[in-house]
Formats: C-alpha cells, sequence, structure tokens
C-alpha cells in the first residue's frame, strides 16, 4: 500500500472527502517525522513507538573496491510495533 491508497482507505472509513484525508495523513505523518527528528518520542498505544537511535561509529568494507573504510556515527529513526498491532499481524 502506498501514501494514496491509505488515504482513500481513511477518506472512506472515516467518510470524509480524500482531499480532507490527505490533509490528515499528511499532518499526522509531518507530527511524526517533526517530533522525532527533535528527538522525542512518539507512543501511539496500540499501534506502536516511534523513536530516534543512534548509530554508533563502525567500520566496513567498499564492495567495489574491498578498501576498508569508517562509518561515521548517525542519527536513525526506529519504530517497534505495540502489542495490540503485533497480535494482529501475528493471528492465525
Amino acid at each position: 500500500m502506498n501514501k494514496t491508497e491509505l488515504i482513500k482507505i481513511v477518506a472512506d472509513k472515516s467518510e470524509m472527502k480524500q482531499k480532507d484525508a490527505e490533509k490528515v495523513v499528511s499532518a499526522v505523518f509531518d507530527a511524526i517525522v517533526e517530533k522525532v527528528a527533535e528527538g522525542e518520542k512518539v507512543q501511539i498505544v496500540g499501534f506502536g513507538t516511534f523513536e530516534q537511535r543512534e548509530r554508533k561509529e563502525r567500520s566496513g568494507v567498499d564492495p567495489r573496491t574491498h578498501e576498508k573504510l569508517t562509518i561515521p556515527a548517525s542519527k536513525v529513526p526506529a519504530f517497534k510495533a505495540g502489542k495490540a498491532f503485533k497480535d494482529a499481524v501475528d493471528k492465525k
């Protein structure tokens, strides 16, 4: 599913126009990205938690030249699914 399909589903389930649903979905995504970028944790109970994690500096190898290189430390977004989400996916 892509963003357009998600917007259509949200519009159908909430009985709103697709244009309005697009604004809502985009606002939610923007808010999550903004807060995680600021270092805050965004926890949606039953769905999951979005957070920022730090990767340590590490060594790697360039696959083309086989030259050793150092990969610098970085901050990356992470998502951990909540219990209700995990249970819904594992439903048998």
